[in-house]
């Protein structure tokens, strides 16, 4: 969902204006999402569980009650860090592409040669 936040803004600002307000570093987050992801796989290793193993608990918060509570939460921020980071690299690729300023053609080429 906030993939597709960014991508509805790309629509709708266009892209320099995204670009000059961009506080997202794709790669920082794709990073980060992908080192959250395996250290929480691996986190169960060091418990002597095989990998990716997931913890469950219930936990009491207030105001809530009694809620569920897994490990599986870790991994999937990890992940959903990934996809954020990797979609908003994705748009700024495409939006430098749209940006750039098509090619000068040189007096001296015809159409047929162009083809």
């Amino acid at each position: 969902a906030l993939s597709i936040a960014f991508i509805l803004q790309y629509m709708a600002s266009g892209a320099r204006w995204v670009e000059e307000r961009l506080e997202i570093r794709p790669l920082v987050w794709i990073g980060g999402g992908l080192l959250i992801a395996a250290l929480s796989g691996v986190a169960s290793r060091l418990f002597g569980y095989p990998l990716l193993t997931s913890w469950f608990t219930y936990v009491d918060l207030p105001l809530i009650g009694k809620t569920p509570l897994a490990s599986a939460v870790v991994f999937d921020a990890g992940v959903a860090l990934l996809v954020v980071g990797a979609t908003v690299l994705m748009l700024v690729a495409i939006a430098h592409q749209s940006l750039r300023k098509p090619r000068a053609v040189s007096p001296a080429t015809t159409d047929e040669e162009s083809v």
